[in-house]
């Protein structure tokens, strides 16, 4: 028999997917500001610079379909569009991002950070996992207490692994990868099999995997804040959603697809 602890749990559990399940897509608001890194940014999609207009988040061209289309398509004629994300952020970053945010009064912000916090140029470098958690925290809590009725989206890190798995035999990725010091805790020497590199490279994504669990931990309790499952983390990117360009960030395609498998997942575009 259930404790009267574990069975108010299992009330409020089962509650709660019923309401998630019954729900419709809230209205559109009128605003969206993305925090986070490149990735928000787009990168690399268009040149070697970043490329707001292709962003998954806050991007305008047709072929990313971004999250801002979506609300414009769903009646947010006049949406009010900020990105705030930063090439190079990390964790650290956020809480300053999520004023920014509060201060646009943005009332739908999206979340995508940590790449840079384990893309170092060791593994040692790596940002520690409870300040990673700590940063996420209080951007959230920003947001929250600035804007209560702000809804949030937190989307997970790509699989760091999986990006040097798509590349690391073209010869071209490796020459890139090396001479932009491009997320050396991965990506250093890349074909080597090497129990140390391979140990390095297991430990990475190790790292990576838990900051989206952090990521989970936090906005799951949070109010009205929407973690993504994991969904763009297991999501296996090919070759052509990757960019030529650094053979690591997400391509004009790439770009299209986090928002194509994170946007049903939102408030904004439940059934």
């Amino acid at each position: 028999m259930l404790s009267a602890t574990a069975a108010a749990v299992a009330l409020v559990a089962g509650t709660l997917v019923g309401a998630t399940t019954a729900q419709a897509a809230a209205p559109p608001p009128p605003s969206i500001a993305a925090l986070g890194d490149s990735i928000s940014q787009a990168f690399d999609a268009c040149g070697y610079k970043a490329c707001p207009t292709y962003s998954w988040s806050t991007g305008s061209v047709a072929s990313v379909n971004s999250h801002a289309s979506r609300l414009r398509a769903a009646g947010a004629t006049s949406l009010a569009v900020t990105n705030n994300s930063v090439v190079g952020a990390v964790a650290a970053a956020l809480p300053a991002q999520a004023q920014l945010a509060v201060a646009q009064r943005a009332q739908y912000v999206t979340i995508q950070i940590g790449a840079n916090d384990a893309c170092t140029t060791t593994v040692a470098g790596m940002t520690p996992t409870a300040a990673f958690e700590a940063s996420v925290l209080a951007a959230i809590t920003a947001v929250n207490t600035g804007q209560p009725t702000a809804k949030i989206f937190v989307a997970s890190i790509p699989n760091l692994k999986r990006m040097w798995e798509v590349s690391k035999g073209k010869a071209g990725a490796r020459l890139v990868w090396a001479a932009g010091r491009i997320c050396q805790s991965m990506l250093a020497k890349p074909t080597s099999t090497a129990a140390a590199d391979v140990a390095r490279r297991d430990q990475v994504q190790a790292r990576a995997n838990e900051f989206n669990a952090a990521l989970a931990r936090v906005c799951t309790p949070a109010r009205n804040c929407t973690f993504d499952g994991n969904a763009v983390a297991n999501y296996v990117f090919t070759s052509s959603q990757i960019s030529v360009l650094d053979y690591f960030h997400p391509s004009i395609a790439g770009q299209a697809k986090i928002a194509e498998i994170t946007w049903p997942l939102t408030p904004y575009g439940a059934p």
